[in-house]
C-alpha cells in the first residue's frame, strides 16, 4: 500500500526521546510510525487484485495466526507479532508498506486519510472498553484527557455508559476535553465517586490508586495506559473485600471493524485529536512540536512519493 497520512502517537514520540518503552529497546535505526491510512497500489499472488485502488486503514501488528493466543481470537498476545515501529521492526513513515491483505482494512469515501490514521488509537479504546464488559448504564471514570483516554470517554459512551467524567491533572486538557470534544471533564483532585467501571488511561500510579478508590464494591477497573513497570502503592485489601476486578489491557485483537464503523458513524470526535499536518520532509518538526506542545494531542504527517522515511537512529 502507498501510505497517505501516519499520525504520531505517544509511543513514537517515547522512542524518539527515550530510545525505548519497557522492554523494547531501539539498537539500531527503526522508522517510525504505526497509526497508518492509504491506498492499495498492488497485491500478492494470494490476494484479490479488484482491492487495488481501495483506501484502507493499516492494522500495524502481525501475528503469527497459528499460536495458542492467536487460535483464540486473541492475536494481540501473540509471542511472534511483528508490530510496526516496536524494535526491530520497522513502521509506516515511509512510501509503501508491505503487509498481509486482511490487515489492511476498507474504508468509507466519507472517511479522510486522517480519521482512518487514527482507527488505530481507536481500536485501542475499542478493545479497553470490551476488557472493561461495559453493558450500558454504568458510570465510568477515565483518568488521563489525552488521545487515547478521550476515545475511551467517547466509546465508553457510544457503548450505553450512563455517565462518563475524564480527568486530568493539567487544567489546559480539561478544558481541551469539554470544549472539543463535549465530554465531562474535572481535575484529578476534583472527582468524586462512586464509579462502576474505572479506565486507567495516564499511566500514572498516583491516578491509578485514586481511581481505584471511588469504585463501587464489585467494579471493573481496566489498566491501558503504561506506566511505571512496578508499583507497592495498590490497595490490594481495600479491593480484596469490595472484588474490585483489575484487568489490563494490550493493543487490540479484532478491533477494527467496530472502530471504523464508529469513526464513519459520527459518533467520536477524531478531527479534533489532529492539532497540526506536516509533509514528511518536516517530519522532525512534527515530533519536536508533539513532544513540546502538551495541547498537541496528535500530529499528523501527509507522505510524499519519496524514498525516505523517519528513522530513530536508537
Amino acid at each position: 500500500m502507498r501510505i497517505h497520512t501516519v499520525t504520531v502517537c505517544g509511543s513514537d514520540i517515547h522512542y524518539f526521546e527515550h530510545g525505548r518503552i519497557a522492554d523494547f529497546v531501539v539498537d539500531g535505526p527503526i522508522i517510525l510510525g504505526h497509526e497508518a491510512s492509504g491506498t492499495i497500489v498492488n497485491v500478492g499472488s494470494g490476494a484479490d487484485p479488484g482491492r487495488i485502488g481501495q483506501r484502507v486503514a493499516l492494522e500495524p501488528g502481525i501475528s503469527c495466526r497459528t499460536c495458542r493466543h492467536c487460535l483464540e481470537g486473541r492475536y494481540n498476545l501473540c509471542p511472534s507479532m511483528a508490530f510496526h515501529a516496536t524494535p526491530p521492526y520497522d513502521g509506516a513513515l515511509q512510501t509503501f508498506v508491505a503487509l498481509p491483505a486482511h490487515l489492511a482494512h476498507p474504508v468509507p469515501d466519507d472517511v479522510s486519510f486522517e480519521r482512518a490514521a487514527l482507527v488505530e488509537p481507536l481500536a485501542v479504546a475499542v478493545q479497553a472498553c470490551r476488557r472493561a464488559r461495559l453493558r450500558g448504564g454504568e458510570r465510568v471514570l477515565v483518568a488521563g484527557a489525552g488521545a487515547i483516554g478521550l476515545l475511551c470517554a467517547q466509546v465508553a459512551a457510544s457503548m450505553g455508559a450512563a455517565e462518563v467524567v475524564v480527568t486530568d491533572t493539567d487544567p489546559g486538557r480539561v478544558e481541551t476535553a469539554k470544549a472539543a470534544f463535549g465530554v465531562q471533564a474535572v481535575l484529578a483532585d476534583e472527582v468524586q465517586g462512586d464509579f462502576d467501571c474505572f479506565l486507567e488511561c495516564s499511566g500514572a500510579n498516583r491516578a491509578l490508586v485514586t481511581g481505584l478508590r471511588i469504585l463501587r464494591p464489585g467494579s471493573v477497573a481496566v489498566l491501558v495506559g503504561m506506566g511505571q513497570q512496578e508499583m507497592s502503592e495498590l490497595p490490594l485489601g481495600w479491593m480484596l473485600v469490595r472484588e474490585i476486578s483489575l484487568l489490563t489491557t494490550f493493543r487490540y485483537a479484532n478491533a477494527y471493524p467496530a472502530a471504523i464503523a464508529l469513526a464513519a458513524s459520527g459518533q467520536i470526535r477524531l478531527d479534533g485529536l489532529i492539532g497540526a499536518s506536516f509533509s514528511l520532509e518536516d517530519s522532525a518538526a512534527a515530533f519536536n512540536q508533539a513532544r513540546t506542545n502538551k495541547k498537541i494531542l496528535r500530529s499528523a504527517i501527509r507522505m510524499q512519493a519519496r524514498g525516505m522515511g523517519m528513522t530513530c537512529a536508537g
